[in-house]
């Protein structure tokens, strides 16, 4: 059994291991693609595979379209190179369950694969041509958050993109840059509306997508390396529009342990990739069953029935609450969480460490009795039903791959979002306290215990990709077992209002910090002893 074109011809074989396979005409579905493009998508990784992809493969089942996906990717081009063509645009989805059900599908609905490389220019050129067919209704992304990033750590603009403002859209370097060099394109073909959707997970993503295209348009019309029309264009909303989205579903990196299933029932080459970026790829990937992608419905030349295939459609304002409700109180706060406490204890798997009453205990106190009274309420998604969810299915699923160690990278730049927004709601309330927040500022003692690179056990252990380690580490570097936490040494870490979301100091949760870190670093098996205590 191969998956590739020729190998999923033979449809018996794959029936009678139990995988759902394609159930349209893939052929005719490539030709009225190429020919009427209506979709494209920037980002060829997990998240994409496992959602949207699979999302148009139910449609295309049904009859709902009759047109796939185009995918490109810009960061790391041998995702394409040896993903995407040597299996002729076919993936493989492995949704685990949690009652132990496993579901095995063969998604096919990528019909074109494609480098955003402008070094490569037949697939730039090809690029190019589809933004100019006036049947593109939209352009999405996945491709992290720091793929809107203009700038470094210290503000300062990257190389690539301060290349692209001053050479224009003919030949450009960076992300943003290219993408805003085919959009250049649709306006010259007549001001061609679309819609440029990033479906990433961070906070106000459409914003984020539109200040980044709009500062190569804003250069590029300035010194005349592109028609002054350019910067109107995108600024019009008619023409171009960023719609705000909250997506949900956890993608782990594909697991070794789905590739040898795969391979028991008789598929051949699923062996992982790694690229010379260090991306991790494999031809399928594995996912949980729950997923949400609410979209604000601001789509300029139109969009097919996608509410069909699970997707919701709302205003700004419902969008909005949606991810304030995921990202502040309901999920992400409980994934840090998981994060910090499980490095620090040794886990490697989140369901096994949601085994321990009392990290399953901090959860439920930070969600349900910390977070769900200030929660966001978007309405179309309950938040006390969607924290149940995740509590009591999502985050324990034993059948999942998903590890402390992944979810930490980056907790530098996640805390303000995923706990200081709680901190100023409790500090804006006419009825809470911020005075009575208990294990908001257990999380936060936590974090400054994992910047040790120690664990209870009191061996070293490598701590997982942040920006502002070398600032930060500094700053807890000399505490020993047994010693005391400085409050005024560590004034320049729990002031820092751009990690933390608020002033530690002022909001009067410094000392509570303090005491647990002390508590924290009492010796070996301390965080063990404070997390059941607490």
């Amino acid at each position: 059994m191969k998956l590739n074109q020729e190998g999923i011809a033979q449809r018996t074989a794959w029936e009678r291991a139990g995988y759902l396979l394609p159930e349209y005409d893939r052929q005719a579905v490539r030709k009225a693609t190429e020919e009427k493009p209506f979709w494209i998508h920037f980002g060829a990784g997990n998240l994409f595979r496992a959602f949207q992809a699979n999302v148009v493969q139910k449609l295309l089942n049904d009859g709902t379209l009759a047109r796939g996906l185009i995918v490109a990717e810009g960061y790391d081009y041998e995702i394409i190179e040896k993903i995407n063509r040597p299996h002729d645009g076919y993936s493989i989805l492995v949704t685990y369950q949690s009652d132990g059900g496993i579901e095995k599908t063969v998604v096919g609905s990528v019909v074109e694969s494609l480098a955003l490389n402008s070094e490569c220019e037949k697939d730039f050129d090809r690029l190019k041509e589809i933004f100019r067919q006036s049947s593109l209704q939209m352009a999405t992304f996945t491709i992290t958050e720091k793929g809107y990033g203009l700038t470094d750590g210290r503000g300062e603009t990257l190389a690539d993109v301060a290349h692209d403002f001053q050479h224009g859209p003919a030949r450009p370097k960076s992300y943003i840059g290219k993408v805003a060099s085919l959009l250049y394109e649709r306006y010259k073909a007549g001001k061609l509306p679309i819609a440029m959707v990033s479906m990433d997970n961070c906070s106000h993503n459409g914003d984020r997508l539109c200040e980044a295209v709009g500062a190569f348009a804003e250069k590029w019309s300035a010194n005349k390396t592109a028609e002054a029309g350019f910067l109107e264009y995108v600024r019009e909303k008619e023409r171009v529009s960023f719609p705000w989205t909250m997506i949900d579903k956890i993608t782990p990196r594909p697991d070794a342990a789905t590739g040898e299933l795969l391979e028991k029932d008789g598929v051949e080459g699923m062996e992982p990739v790694v690229t010379s970026k260090n991306t991790y790829a494999a031809p399928f990937v594995n996912a949980e069953e729950c997923e949400y992608l609410v979209i604000e419905d601001a789509f300029p030349n139109g969009r097919p029935a996608l509410e069909k295939g699970g997707l919701m459609f709302a205003d700004r304002e419902t969008v909005r609450k949606a991810e304030k409700m995921k990202v502040c109180t309901c999920l992400n706060p409980l994934h840090t969480t998981l994060a910090i406490f499980g490095c620090l204890l040794g886990y490697t798997l989140i369901s096994e460490e949601m085994k321990d009453k009392s990290i399953r205990k901090l959860v439920e106190e930070i969600g349900y009795r910390e977070g769900l009274p200030v929660s966001a309420d978007p309405k179309i998604i309950d938040p006390k039903a969607f924290l149940d969810t995740v509590i009591q299915k999502r985050i324990p699923n034993p059948y999942m791959p998903d590890a402390p160690q992944r979810i930490a990278t980056d907790t530098s730049q996640k805390l303000a979002v995923r706990f200081g927004e709680t901190i100023r709601a409790y500090a804006a309330s006419d009825h809470l306290r911020v005075q009575d927040l208990r294990y908001i500022p257990l999380v936060f003692a936590g974090w400054l215990r994992y910047l040790m690179g120690v664990d209870d056990c009191g061996e070293p252990f490598s701590l997982s990709p942040d920006p502002l380690l070398e600032t930060v580490r500094p700053y807890v570097s000399n505490m020993k077992f047994g010693d005391r936490a400085d409050r005024e040494a560590l004034r320049p870490v729990l002031s820092n209002q751009r990690i933390f979301g608020v002033d530690l100091y002022e909001v009067g949760l410094s000392d509570v910090v303090c005491r647990y870190f002390t508590e924290l670093c009492a010796g070996p098996g301390a965080v063990k002893t404070v997390l059941d205590r607490l």
